[in-house]
């Protein structure tokens, strides 16, 4: 599972690295793809919990996963990837639109 509040930041920042910290580019490459991998290789969920943070950009969440899904497939990581957002239920919904439109 990853906490992005927890194990990333609280404050998640702008769509890459040059535009400044915590983006979403930086989650990408450095948490989120890695574990995307342990977790394709062991035939696994993995869990992505949304919740604490004071917000996200559009860009944050979709260069985040709709970039992993560039490289990798929506469908791979649909079924690979599940999202939790109780805070804010319809950041799912935004998640799962960015995955399924990253390779339109």
């Amino acid at each position: 599972m990853i906490s992005i509040a927890r194990d990333f930041s609280v404050t998640p920042g702008p769509r890459l690295i040059v535009e400044g910290d915590f983006s979403g580019e930086a989650f990408r490459e450095t948490l989120l793809k890695p574990r995307f991998e342990k977790s394709l290789e062991k035939k696994e969920k993995l869990v992505v919990d949304l919740d604490g943070t004071v917000g996200y950009g559009t860009s944050f969440l979709e260069e985040a996963f709709g970039g992993l899904a560039r490289t990798y497939g929506s469908d791979s990581v649909m079924n690979t990837i599940d999202i939790i957002s109780n805070e804010e239920p319809y950041l799912k919904d935004d998640v799962s639109d960015y995955i399924l439109k990253a390779n339109d």
